[in-house]
């Protein structure tokens, strides 16, 4: 953890440091050595650095900066003990310097020595509200999360609420399994700003999570009743509706998020897989599915994948083969998509599509049985027997203990001497199939 305000730091670079500046009224040789250890830390000799500095204070131990800088190349150096001497003792000669106290802070931040830090902050704090933010952080480090509460509300009270405070607000009440305390900061808020969509949501996902379903489908309906546009709103309502047996409220909703400008492609991507669900227990509505399919214009290889499985199951397999295709363009190096687009087309008798695609698909696969054996199924059914014996003898050498698959390449070796009038290769690769599929 280090400081989150990022102000800007003192630049003490030889050519920003006046003979004067801040360095007292020195003579010519307390200036050579300054400046001399400012040229070593520039080229990060910092033991060099350091001991300029160290002739410096001993020339003059008034000048704070002296310290402040020994402190930075003790650093540098990993020798935390002078480091945090000298920062001291700099914040000390200068006790209203708020740079000083702020590479301070971060010097017992970076230590993870929280309770120092917290005492350096809490003089920060005077300078720059941010550093409020930085003591709540602090607060939860060190588990003392009712103080660390205290300065959130505080925050929000004058400044409004933001994300950061409600991130660290969220890991308390994890932390400490205060969900009624999460949800009555909520509520107040939805109480005290009841056009605020986010508030809404915020308790919803809340109510959901602590299995408190009627109020947050209370709340949802609350919002959609101030705000009949939302379009965050339906990402629970669908459900809710669901659970309801509220079947056209539920597709409405389902609709809305799919369509919606507002709610990212995953979240959207959900509910169609839901939706998918729905319908498969529900195929009264797979007109709705449809409709609502086509209005997602940013839908991922997992949807399209469901959709396909799910026209499987109704035999449509047309239907399942165009989102098959759909995700195989999507994913072309997924080989269990590239398997069932293969398979679609031998069921579909699609033979030509299935030799040309099987032939490209063994230049990237060649060690794969399967593509040589759609490859000479299609050849068969193309009445091409001579290349789909070349498939078939070429693929057999790849098949390692899987019966089934040797017994349907005898098949297809046995039909493509049949096609050649050869007869007894024909009853011998025949044969050969039915004695695998017996011993099975």
């Amino acid at each position: 953890m280090l400081p989150q305000v990022n102000h800007a730091q003192l630049d003490f670079t030889v050519e920003n440091v006046k003979p004067d500046d801040d360095l007292g009224d020195n003579d010519d040789q307390f200036q050579e050595l300054f400046y001399e250890a400012l040229k070593q830390k520039g080229i990060e000799n910092y033991d060099r650095a350091a001991a300029a500095f160290l002739k410096c204070i001993a020339l003059d131990n008034s000048v704070p900066v002296l310290y402040f800088e020994l402190g930075k190349s003790y650093n540098k150096l990993k020798n935390f003990g002078a480091a945090e001497d000298a920062f001291k003792k700099a914040v000390n000669k200068a006790p209203e310097n708020e740079w000083f106290l702020d590479e301070l802070y971060g010097f017992y931040a970076e230590q993870n020595d929280y309770d120092k830090a917290i005492k350096i902050v809490k003089q920060l704090v005077k300078y720059h509200p941010d550093y409020k933010e930085d003591l709540a952080s602090l607060y939860v480090k060190t588990k003392k999360y009712d103080d660390a509460l205290q300065i959130l509300d505080e925050l929000d009270a004058t400044f409004g609420i933001s994300v950061s405070r409600d991130l660290m607000r969220n890991r308390i009440y994890n932390a400490t399994g205060r969900k009624k305390d999460q949800i009555k900061n909520l509520e107040e808020r939805v109480e005290s700003n009841p056009d605020k969509e986010s508030n809404y949501l915020a308790l919803i996902f809340r109510y959901s999570e602590n299995n408190e379903k009627e109020k947050a489908f209370e709340t949802a309906k609350a919002l959609l009743k101030i705000n009949p546009n939302s379009q965050l709103v339906h990402l629970a309502l669908y459900k809710f509706y669901l659970d309801d047996n509220d079947a056209k409220k539920a597709i409405e909703s389902m609709k809305i998020v799919v369509k919606s400008t507002e709610i990212k492609p995953e979240a959207k991507l959900k509910v169609l897989m839901d939706f998918v669900q729905f319908v498969g227990n529900n195929p009264q509505y797979e007109a709705d599915l449809v409709e609502a399919t086509a209005l997602v214009s940013d839908t991922n290889s997992k949807t399209l994948l469901e959709l396909g499985q799910y026209h499987l199951t109704k035999n449509n397999k047309e239907k399942a083969l165009e989102y098959f295709e759909s995700a195989l363009k999507l994913e072309p190096d997924n080989f269990g998509i590239l398997r069932n687009v293969m398979l679609l087309y031998i069921d579909l008798q699609k033979y030509d599509v299935a030799e040309q695609k099987s032939n490209e698909a063994l230049e990237k696969y060649p060690s794969q049985p399967l593509f040589y054996l759609i490859n000479g199924v299609a050849l068969n059914a193309l009445n091409q027997p001579k290349k789909a014996l070349d498939a078939l003898e070429s693929g057999l050498d790849y098949i390692i203990d899987d019966t089934k698959m040797e017994a349907d390449f005898y098949n297809q070796l046995s039909k493509a001497y049949t096609l050649l009038n050869n007869t007894a290769k024909a009853k011998t690769f025949s044969d050969k199939a039915k004695q695998i599929q017996s011993s099975n």
